[in-house]
């Protein structure tokens, strides 16, 4: 029997659910931690979270499910991941954290996505992005580059929420075009790299992780990761 694993990884909790391929029975599922996650508000309108606990609580409700529903990670034929938007995390060379994730409702880049908003051009803005920059996830990003410059500059990779994730799974850095379109970062015209964006903001290219197709394969269980 095929089975699938899901995860919905919330800024409240992460849930998960067991699922038979064949029929879509739900087998079992699991939901972590019992409270809700804390949100760290250092200053008025921040909202910060680390990764970090994002995957200690996939991983519990994994086990959790294990426990109701015994498998193992062969009978998995594919695991999805939806989770919070618009949220930035962002490593080093070693894939490693190097700070706590600015998230979706964290309002500090507000007043840098409304100036590239006029530099570009309103019209401009949404006929490719389909959106105006706000103080989605490329704002967050110039954000760090204004604020802390040092870490901006041991930065490898910028990230959003599920692609962590997916790269806790996987050992594999990629995105997808759906990913960067909400982290406004994606032109629809070009079908590629919103590169005036990133020119805007002074952001290289190469912090973008490699984008695969949106549904597609974004990597393999590693055998660490599946235990």
């Amino acid at each position: 029997m095929a089975l699938l694993l899901g995860y919905d990884v919330g800024s409240s909790s992460i849930k998960a659910t067991l699922m038979d391929a064949g029929t879509g029975k739900v087998l079992a599922s699991a939901t972590s931690p019992d409270r809700e996650l804390d949100i760290v508000a250092a200053e008025i309108g921040w909202a910060e979270q680390e990764p970090s606990v994002w995957w200690q609580h996939v991983v519990k409700a994994t086990r959790e499910i294990n426990a109701k529903a015994q498998f193992d990670a062969g009978d998995i034929g594919a695991i999805g991941i939806s989770y919070q938007m618009h949220g930035l995390v962002v490593v080093d060379e070693n894939k490693e954290v190097l700070r706590p994730s600015i998230i979706w409702c964290d309002s500090r880049a507000v007043q840098i996505g409304e100036k590239a908003a006029e530099d570009i051009g309103t019209d401009k803005c949404l006929k490719k992005l389909f959106n105006l920059p706000g103080n989605f996830t490329a704002s967050k990003l110039r954000w760090v580059k204004e604020n802390e410059p040092e870490l901006y500059g041991k930065m490898h990779k910028m990230m959003l929420p599920g692609d962590f994730i997916a790269m806790k799974m996987s050992g594999q850095i990629k995105t997808t075009p759906s990913g960067l379109s909400e982290g406004i970062m994606w032109d629809f015209e070009g079908d590629g790299l919103a590169d005036f964006v990133l020119d805007n903001y002074g952001i290289s290219g190469d912090l973008i992780a490699e984008t695969v197709p949106t549904f597609s394969v974004q990597g393999e269980l590693t055998g660490a990761a599946a235990d």
